[in-house]
């Protein structure tokens, strides 16, 4: 009788402790699990705050880029009456890739969508500016491929650099 006895309270003894420390054991994980969220929340914060001016200014950099290569503005800051309409061509081609490569690392800094959107835009303005140059003579001049092609982006319904503009504006706009 005294085995089963020291048997069921041993048994008792053993099962309280290992309840209490199943409590304790779940009352830290929550805590810990708590603390984690916390940390993690702390984390995203200081990401954003680091990563947000980077960000904001990547956009306004982007934004320029796209607002300096669109044609009208890419002729009149490049236009010079005294080149033949094939130099121009050059010209307007060069400075739409110069613009791009100064700023092609501030794609880390946004969507791979917009910068999707930015570079189709850019190809599109090379097409739009090579669509131009094709359709005049060997002796025509620059004047008149910037009469081209201010007349090819008016058929357009929508500039490819202003489309991009604005899902860059509405990508900035959901970060805050």
């Amino acid at each position: 009788m005294k085995i089963m006895e020291s048997v069921l309270f041993i048994s008792i003894l053993l099962i309280t402790n290992i309840s209490f420390f199943l409590v304790i054991y779940l009352f830290l994980k929550k805590q810990s699990d708590k603390e984690v969220v916390q940390l993690k929340l702390e984390l995203r914060k200081d990401r954003q705050n680091f990563f947000l001016p980077n960000r904001v200014e990547a956009y306004q950099r982007i934004i320029l880029l796209l607002e300096r290569i669109s044609p009208n503005s890419l002729v009149m800051r490049n236009h010079s009456a005294s080149l033949t309409a094939k130099d121009m061509q050059s010209v307007l081609l060069k400075a739409i890739r110069e613009e791009f490569e100064h700023n092609i690392a501030q794609q880390i800094f946004i969507s791979t969508e917009s910068w999707e959107t930015v570079k189709n835009a850019k190809e599109e303005i090379v097409k739009i500016i090579n669509l131009a140059g094709s359709q005049l003579t060997n002796t025509a001049s620059a004047t008149e491929l910037a009469n081209k092609i201010f007349e090819i982006t008016s058929e357009l319904k929508n500039i490819p650099t202003e489309v991009s503009v604005k899902i860059l504006k509405k990508e900035l706009h959901e970060l805050f």
